[in-house]
């Protein structure tokens, strides 16, 4: 049996700010963005050189599901974004004014920094160990 995450669905409160953030500052590629109907759309973001799992923007569509944007997870690290280089990432995240909540630490498993969407969810951005 072979089984992969293909996507992971973030809320979000509007698709063109949300591309906008991950695509502009975050450097990821849009994927596929096709409309479904007049309020949804199919819209996939993938880190750069990832050929894995997407990141799948879905829009609040209701007061609930609003009420669940930038907070999926109770204040916990939502997302977990490796890299091949976590120096050049965290200039990139300082020049681009994204609030980095943690700075790097070097732990037994890599390098790891905590920073904010534009939502305020949060995403460990680790380069591995073995990737030293």
């Amino acid at each position: 049996m072979k089984q992969q995450l293909a996507h992971i669905a973030l809320v979000v409160a509007d698709y063109d700010e949300a591309i906008a953030f991950y695509t502009q500052k975050l450097h990821f590629t849009l994927v596929e963005d096709t409309p479904l109907s007049e309020t949804k759309r199919w819209v996939l973001l993938s880190p750069p050189g990832s050929d894995g799992c997407h990141l799948l923007l879905a829009k609040a569509a209701n007061s609930l599901q609003s009420s669940r944007v930038g907070d999926q997870t109770g204040g916990r690290v939502f997302l977990f974004l490796y890299t091949d280089d976590i120096a050049r990432d965290h200039q990139n995240l300082l020049q681009q004014g994204i609030r980095i909540v943690r700075e790097p630490s070097v732990e037994t498993y890599g390098t790891v920094l905590v920073f904010e969407d534009l939502y305020g969810n949060l995403w460990d951005l680790i380069e591995p160990a073995t990737s030293r």
